[in-house]
């Protein structure tokens, strides 16, 4: 199959509208190509795009910051002699200045599926200034390596934030491109927009399911984002940052695992097959110790459980990482009914709220996980009229 980036740079058909124009790109260090050259440096090859600017997301162009709010300055890339701005440091939106120093930008980022993953934030707010100063937007797009399943309670209004662009369930089921034609319809954005289509991405297709596996390097798209394993979990153990378990930073499994010093990992695993089986389907729990060597616990044994997805045992129609995160989250309560789970921090530039509640949108989860008497059936009352309604909003703008 081909990406978006390679079908660009092979086809100079696809590059002739950008003769004569001052072109940027947005990319981060996931943004190569098949043979693993950045994409800007594969533009930079080429004789007939005039690259003038580029941008870097949150963790930067080249992947420098490793936690969330830890910021990225801009600098001249030495190479191009060009000039790369931050969108994850002084300013989350592109300035007016910067806005000026190109006619069309190139989009190549490598999502995740997730709501909470800020790269889909950052294409809203570029496309929102690119209404604004009259300029093109195109995505070179890239596979969603979580596929095309649905999960997770819809974005509330007032609940719009950095880790929230708009309502759409947790687990979104759509490529970056695919998301710029809802996010212009959803936001009535008059703006010059293309899509520059994969080629060959089969999402219903194992082993990936999303991911072209064993034709393509997987590359971190962000720091503790370094496998296929963590994307098909991440839309459940990204809630983990809004609490005080762990869930693996400072380990070589992030966000595949969740833990603690002072839970017993065994009986909140036997707590979850009791209250809700239905939802531990399509993977494999193991209980498992480790110790952060930073971040939440840092130097502590934490007792915890890992999410297997990476065996025959994977359905992914079946997994439902959302729903199994929540689980946890309920058999730790019930356990531990006091537990001081949830986390109250700054988070992604949110204050005066928890934290998370700005990463699901609202506090319906955590107030279902805190009443004694809710069930699964409760969750999914709310739930899954939410994720019925985005599969039928999504389908007009569906390309594959």
């Amino acid at each position: 199959m081909k990406f978006g980036i390679d079908r660009l740079i092979s086809d100079p058909a696809l590059r002739a509208p950008l003769a004569g124009k001052r072109v940027a790109l947005l990319a981060h260090p996931a943004s190569v190509t098949a043979d693993l050259t950045h994409s800007l440096d594969a533009l930079g090859a080429l004789g007939d795009v005039k690259l003038t600017a580029a941008y870097g997301p949150q963790h930067g162009l080249r992947g420098d910051k490793q936690d969330n709010m830890m910021e990225s300055p801009d600098f001249n890339d030495p190479a191009l002699g060009i000039p790369v701005f931050s969108l994850y440091g002084e300013v989350r939106r592109p300035t007016d200045a910067s806005m000026d120093t190109f006619d069309v930008i190139l989009i190549d980022l490598q999502d995740l599926g997730c709501r909470i993953y800020t790269f889909i934030t950052t294409l809203l707010y570029v496309l929102e200034a690119a209404a604004k100063h009259g300029k093109e937007v195109w995505v070179l797009d890239r596979p969603n390596p979580a596929g095309r399943p649905v999960e997770g309670l819809t974005l509330r209004p007032g609940w719009e934030s950095f880790v929230g662009a708009g309502p759409m369930p947790m687990r979104h089921g759509m490529t970056l491109g695919e998301l710029g034609l809802w996010f212009i319809q959803a936001f009535k954005l008059d703006v010059e927009y293309r899509v520059i289509e994969m080629e060959g991405w089969k999402p219903e297709e194992g082993p990936g399911f999303g991911w072209p596996l064993y034709e393509r390097a997987w590359i971190n798209p962000s720091p503790n984002a370094p496998n296929l394993w963590m994307a098909r979990a991440y839309a459940g153990t990204v809630m983990l940052e809004g609490t005080t378990l762990s869930e693996g930073r400072g380990t070589t499994r992030p966000l595949e695992l969740f833990g603690a010093p002072d839970i017993d990992a065994r009986a909140v695993m036997a707590e979850m097959q009791a209250f809700a089986p239905q939802w531990l389907k399509g993977c494999r729990l193991r209980d498992c110790w480790f110790e952060p060597t930073f971040h939440k616990h840092v130097h502590q044994l934490c007792a915890g459980v890992q999410i297997h997805t990476e065996d025959p045992s994977y359905d992914h129609e079946a997994f439902k990482p959302w729903r199994l995160q929540t689980l946890a989250f309920k058999a730790i309560r019930k356990l531990y009914p006091d537990y001081a789970l949830w986390r109250d921090f700054p988070y992604e530039y949110e204050f005066g709220k928890l934290a998370i509640d700005v990463i699901n949108g609202g506090p319906a989860l955590r107030e279902w996980v805190d009443d004694a008497a809710s069930t699964p059936a409760d969750l999914d009352a709310i739930t899954l009229p939410d994720e019925e309604a985005w599969l039928e909003e999504r389908k007009p703008h569906l390309l594959y």
